[in-house]
């Protein structure tokens, strides 16, 4: 019988174990790395052992150990925005335990009202410990995948004429849905749409570009605050796969999470990458 085992554990050592990141980059490497871990976990069954085993040290002092009965003060890293789907339990696949992240979750990562509006209060209450905003889209989203359905057929769209709330979230979706299909018949042609695959390619093209475009538009936000150096990053968290995917301009490199592009010309080569990227030519390339 095989056995994963996740643990948060305290131990009695030194609690500056968990100290936090000094800078976005070194926020984004532990992100990365507890991701890594974390799908490592499942490939070791793979092969072939018996028991894989995750320990995750917790600082008793965001539980309200040793804090003489007050609540402890939120100290977070890094603020997450992903997606409300339940099977992106964000702590678990990033590796971190409790204050280590402050997550906001809404059906498609979206930027609305209320999620800027929480995205703001970490940055103005939070500056001390948040170094970096990350931005997580997931495969087979099924927010993103109501727009690409009325894309592909506007007549659908009738369906959603008095649900206002699901109609809202569509709305928003469906520009980076059109974006996504414009590049698609760029790179492979007009024809790309009677490709038997092309509705699962252009959801994913679509999940990662929305991510991609949530974070840049919450960098030249932040820009314009005095944020002490916070920055943002983007991926895709693949449910097969436990990994977080984010193709990026300049290069092959797709595992882990990536800045957002800058500019115009930034997401033309973000566009290309993404397409040239093994997960999406699986679907549709020659």
């Amino acid at each position: 019988m095989n056995t994963i085992e996740i643990t948060y554990r305290y131990d009695g050592t030194d609690p500056a174990l968990r100290e936090r990141p000094g800078d976005a980059d070194a926020a984004r490497l532990r992100l990365n790395d507890g991701n890594r871990a974390f799908a490592e976990l499942f490939t070791r069954l793979d092969e072939g052992k018996q028991v894989s085993r995750r320990v995750i040290p917790i600082d008793p002092r965001d539980l309200g150990l040793w804090s003489g009965g007050d609540a402890p003060p939120q100290r977070p890293f890094a603020a997450v925005l992903g997606c409300a789907d339940a099977r992106v339990p964000i702590e678990l696949i990033f590796n971190e335990g409790p204050n280590d992240l402050f997550v906001v979750r809404v059906a498609g990562n979206g930027l609305g009202d209320d999620v800027r509006g929480s995205l703001n209060y970490a940055l103005d209450h939070l500056g001390e410990s948040l170094k970096l905003i990350v931005v997580l889209g997931h495969s087979g989203c099924g927010a993103v995948t109501a727009a690409v359905d009325v894309f592909l057929d506007p007549a659908g769209y009738l369906a959603l004429a008095s649900k206002h709330a699901i109609r809202s979230i569509v709305d928003r979706l469906l520009f980076i849905v059109d974006a996504s299909a414009k590049k698609m018949a760029q790179v492979y042609g007009a024809d790309i749409v009677h490709h038997p695959n092309y509705r699962e390619a252009l959801l994913e093209v679509a999940v990662v570009s929305n991510a991609a475009l949530a974070a840049h538009a919450l960098q030249r936000e932040i820009d314009k605050r005095d944020a002490q150096g916070v920055r943002t990053a983007y991926g895709v968290y693949l449910l097969a796969q436990r990994s977080v995917w984010a193709p990026r301009r300049g290069t092959d490199e797709v595992k882990g999470l990536a800045s957002p592009p800058e500019d115009a010309q930034g997401f033309v080569e973000f566009g290309d990458a993404v397409l040239r990227s093994q997960r999406i030519a699986s679907l549709i390339g020659p």
